[in-house]
């Protein structure tokens, strides 16, 4: 997994402008931003995985990964969820609105790593968001891969992101879609799909264990459960990648405020193969 090399000035921020804002649920949502320039990217394409320092001006600045890579005009998408004073102004910008951008940076998923095999998608809650890049781009070469299943996990079925995408990719008919929520919140919800963990789901997909690679993100409880079901299905951890999560502040390595154990998040991540950082994710934090 190479690292990406910003072609800009890394600590130097991009303004980008917000073209459309979609309503995920009650706390999240995406955002289509494009340049305000022709070189306001530079040459660094994202690629699914990586993440930009986000900024809303006078709330702060976070890490915000990919959701959807260049598209027309060089836009991609993030989706945010609400949880501070920097993602409750981004997730509340509206098209014209303003935003800077610094990236991309760090490790995306090797889908190289997937070709000829059959491919597992496991996410949880907002972890849908950086994997949805693997979805789409597995979809756009689709003879590529094997069996496509994409399992996922959300706490209620309002907190469930990129229905409208779910829905579409079920239709397609080349790839199986299963959907479990912890609970339904509403007890008025006609929920129609699985209740449980998103490890349950893993009994009803269709892979090969033998001729499987798995893309993995979600809470770190949800992802060291996860490694371990596929275990126990026949995957072997060196055909797992995860995406971890700490906090990012100069997204190059400089600060070290991302440090888990001896691995630099923001650069040497947050793609990461599980072998390496699993056993990272069960030292128990004083």
């Amino acid at each position: 997994m190479a690292i990406a090399e910003p072609t800009v000035a890394p600590l130097v921020p991009q303004l980008l402008e917000v073209r459309a804002h979609r309503r995920e649920t009650a706390d999240t949502a995406t955002l289509t931003l494009a340049p305000t320039g022709p070189t306001a990217l530079g040459d660094a394409a994202p690629r699914p995985g990586q993440f930009a320092m986000l900024a809303a001006f006078g709330a702060g600045e976070v890490p915000i990964s990919y959701s959807a890579m260049a598209g027309h005009g060089g836009a991609v998408e993030h989706t945010v969820r609400s949880v501070g004073a920097a993602t409750a102004a981004l997730a509340a910008a509206r098209p014209g609105d303003l935003v800077a951008s610094r990236g991309p940076f760090g490790t995306g998923w090797d889908l190289d790593a997937a070709t000829g095999r059959d491919v597992v998608v496991v996410a949880g809650g907002i972890g849908l968001a950086p994997l949805r890049g693997v979805v789409d781009a597995v979809l756009a070469d689709r003879d590529r891969y094997g069996s496509v299943n994409v399992l996922v996990g959300a706490r209620t079925p309002d907190d469930l992101c990129f229905a409208e995408h779910l829905r579409g990719w079920s239709a397609r008919g080349d790839v199986e879609v299963a959907i479990t929520v912890d609970r339904l919140g509403d007890p008025a919800s006609r929920w129609p799909g699985a209740i449980g963990v998103v490890t349950g789901l893993l009994d009803g997909a269709c892979f090969d264990p033998d001729a499987a690679t798995a893309f993995v993100c979600g809470p770190e409880v949800m992802m060291r459960a996860t490694v371990r079901a596929l275990g126990v299905q026949g995957v072997d951890v060196a055909d797992v990648q995860v995406s971890v999560e700490r906090s990012m502040t100069c997204g190059v390595g400089h600060c070290g405020h991302c440090q888990l154990g001896p691995v630099l998040v923001c650069r040497e991540g947050p793609v990461l193969p599980a072998a390496r950082v699993l056993p990272l994710l069960e030292v128990r934090e004083r």
